[in-house]
């Protein structure tokens, strides 16, 4: 297990936190939350042995292999499927031997070796990275080809595979959704929800936490906590913490208060000024406990827009597409105000390709492309980030688009996408990704758009963030068209959703789990037909034997969790029914019900991780159908 002694973690002069205690055990799935700035990538570093600690001790078990996805792919020749199962280093090692053993003649260790191979399952490699690839997106025509074929999401995308097949004892992922679609958010999800080693998880999406963390450990307050239970019961956690907190802070203004009006009335009296000294010992004894107050620097809402013809914008037997080939044919589609649309689809099905289509960047190979008279698009896409001036700061360029604008104004502006004092002047050329996508995101929110486009306008941005932007676009009094894998984002703000697949546009009758079913559906058919082949051989008995000796392990681990959970969902049920209870509390005993509560909580955590788990056995049980 990963064990942290006293822990204190620095960053050049800034001390990260401190006096962190706590172990991580094996198979545990954390997600690591924190604001920007707060350690996340340090504590990685730390756990990778590239960064000492300030004071303490970090273990990670010696013999632990460990893996992390690259920053960077190099223009490679490879073939992609080769790429990735380079990650997979006992393999690897063991094909060089295998080599140097043949190339001697080595009949004897040649044998020991297909042994060890035929033990790490080594013959299926191949088929493993091949499935990979295909949860993550790769057409089968993919995987021959060059890795410096790929553009730079796609390599990420292969970084990202040669990591999860890398047998690895503890997994550090930061932001692994950034650069997949929904479909390969989802599918990944369910990978690592069956991953048997040690993860440690940044994400900014916060649906996806929830179905692969089992424990959160919060970077905050220059601490480090570890919670048990998914990123919502984090959250559910820490409100009751801090409303705990405030309290005990107004109690404690309260007793500050007395005591400093105790000391202004008596100090000068000689016959009270020793009881006066004695209580303003006591006011510089207090531990001050701060007020509770909500993490997100972010404040803003989108500004009333102006009047909105009705319909905004319409698309007639519309055909779009690139250099005279066409990607989306025959779309209709009237967009009314106060539509709220969704864009769901496969990764290249044309989702960006509609946005720009309604945005007006692309102009139609043929159809009609007709504005309402008063339309006023605010559009939101990766790549106008690259259109921000570097040399100039988040104030020069709202100054440039509001001549008119007081300066206070914008500043105040600004400060709600926390761009404050010397970072609202600072030029915009070393910013960051989400620092460019926040300031992108105020220049389209100022201009007071009655329809928003926005593609993926998450990429990049911290929780915390993405939770404000929600809000503000749930608060939108204007129509709105999103593409997006960020589900929390996507059920908040849409009433209804249009699917983009197979070169058409067509209204989705459903919600986004049934989206979800329709993608599982369309996977089984590509499943059938890949059929990889694990250079085994492929009699009746031999199947037989396989599927057996697979499922007997599924069967008992399935027949355990049931058992598990029965007993679970029995105990949370009576603490419920004592919970909920009246005469519980006619004379409460504040430790008990805090004991109480917090194994309810667990209880809860323990349900949901094990319901996940008999989920994904049960689907590989399913799989492997009758032996």
């Amino acid at each position: 297990m990963i064990q942290f002694r006293n822990l204190a973690l620095a960053r050049g002069a800034k001390r990260l936190f401190e006096g962190a205690s706590l172990q991580i055990h094996p198979g545990w799935r954390v997600g690591l939350a924190g604001a920007n700035g707060s350690g996340k990538s340090s504590l990685f570093a730390l756990l990778r042995g590239e960064l000492h600690a300030e004071e303490g001790d970090c273990e990670v078990p010696e013999r632990w292999r460990i893996a992390s996805v690259d920053q960077e792919t190099p223009p490679l020749d490879d073939p992609a499927i080769e790429f990735v199962l380079d990650g997979d280093q006992p393999l690897r090692a063991l094909e060089r031997d295998l080599a140097a053993a043949e190339a001697s003649h080595d009949g004897a260790h040649l044998g020991e070796l297909h042994a060890r191979m035929h033990d790490i399952d080594g013959y299926a490699a191949r088929a493993r990275a091949a499935a990979l690839l295909a949860g993550l997106g790769f057409a089968d025509d993919d995987l021959e080809r060059p890795v410096a074929s790929f553009s730079g999401g796609w390599r990420m995308r292969l970084n990202l595979a040669r990591a999860l097949i890398s047998r690895a004892d503890l997994m550090l992922l930061d932001e692994p959704t950034n650069h997949l679609d929904l479909e390969a958010v989802v599918w990944l999800e369910k990978w690592l929800a069956g991953y048997r080693g040690t993860l440690i998880l940044v994400s900014h999406d916060r649906d996806f936490l929830d179905a692969c963390a089992t424990h959160v450990l919060y970077i905050g307050g220059g601490k480090l906590a570890l919670h048990t239970g998914n990123y919502s019961a984090f959250e559910e956690q820490r409100a009751a913490q801090l409303a705990a907190q405030q309290a005990m802070h107004e109690k404690q203004v309260r007793e500050i208060e007395h005591l400093e009006s105790f000391i202004v009335r008596f100090r000068a009296k000689a016959t009270k000024a020793r009881q006066a000294q004695s209580r303003l010992k006591a006011l510089d004894r207090m531990e001050r406990i701060s007020a509770a107050h909500v993490d997100a620097p972010f404040d803003f809402e989108f500004l009333a827009p102006g009047r909105a013809p009705d319909p905004l914008l319409t698309l007639t037997e519309v055909s779009a597409g690139y250099g005279g080939t066409s990607v989306l044919a025959d779309v209709r589609l009237d967009l009314r105000a106060g539509a709220r649309i969704g864009l769901l689809g496969p990764n290249g099905a044309g989702k960006s390709t509609l946005v720009k289509l309604l945005a007006g960047e692309l102009v139609p190979l043929s159809g009609r492309r007709v504005e309402g008279k008063g339309l006023a698009i605010g559009y939101f896409a990766q790549h106008q980030l690259e259109q921000l001036r570097a040399d100039e700061s988040p104030l020069q360029h709202l100054v440039r688009e509001h001549r008119g604008a007081r300066e206070q104004e914008l500043r105040n502006f600004l400060g709600g996408f926390d761009f404050r004092g010397k970072t609202a002047d600072a030029p915009v050329g070393p910013f960051s990704g989400g620092e460019r996508s926040r300031l992108a995101l105020a220049l389209l929110l100022r201009r007071r758009p009655n329809l928003l486009l926005l593609d993926e306008p998450t990429n990049h941005l911290d929780l915390e963030m993405r939770h404000a932007l929600t809000r503000a676009l749930a608060g939108y009094e204007g129509s709105l068209v999103l593409v997006s894998h960020d589900r929390a984002l996507l059920r908040t703000v849409c009433d209804s959703f249009l699917l983009v697949a197979d070169g058409r546009v067509a209204e989705f009758d459903g919600d986004l789990d049934d989206y979800l079913g329709w993608l599982t559906a369309r996977r089984e058919p590509r499943k059938a037909a890949r059929k990889p082949s694990s250079g085994k051989p492929a009699g009746k008995d031999r199947d037989r034997q396989d599927k057996l000796a697979r499922r007997r392990p599924l069967v008992k681990e399935v027949e355990a969790i049931e058992r598990q959970l029965a007993g679970w969902q029995e105990e949370k049920r009576r603490l419920d029914e004592q919970l909920a209870d009246p005469a519980f509390y006619a004379s409460p005993d504040p430790e008990r019900l805090r004991k109480l509560t917090r194994r309810q909580q667990e209880l809860a955590a323990l349900s949901e991780q094990s319901e996940a788990r008999w989920l994904v056995a049960h689907s590989e049980l399913e799989a492997l159908g009758e032996a």
